[in-house]
């Protein structure tokens, strides 16, 4: 009897759950720092006079709920 394994089998079977573990990483992980990207750049307008305290905390409070829904 041939003995040799010919498909991927046991060598790359590690493989594919692997790679799908990483892909679901890679997307939460993408979301997560596009929230606190848009928090920087409002941070940032705020910082530099661009917008008022009341249009800040307005727009602060908007991106909190998004995150809490997404």
């Amino acid at each position: 009897m041939n003995t040799i394994n010919h498909g991927w089998g046991m060598g790359f079977g590690w493989f594919i759950p692997l790679l799908i573990i990483a892909l679901i990483f890679h997307l939460l992980h993408n979301k997560k720092r596009d929230k606190s990207e848009a928090q920087e750049i409002l941070d940032k307008r705020y910082a530099n006079g661009g917008i008022d305290k009341e249009e800040y905390e307005e727009k602060s409070k908007l991106l909190r709920e998004q995150t809490l829904k997404g």
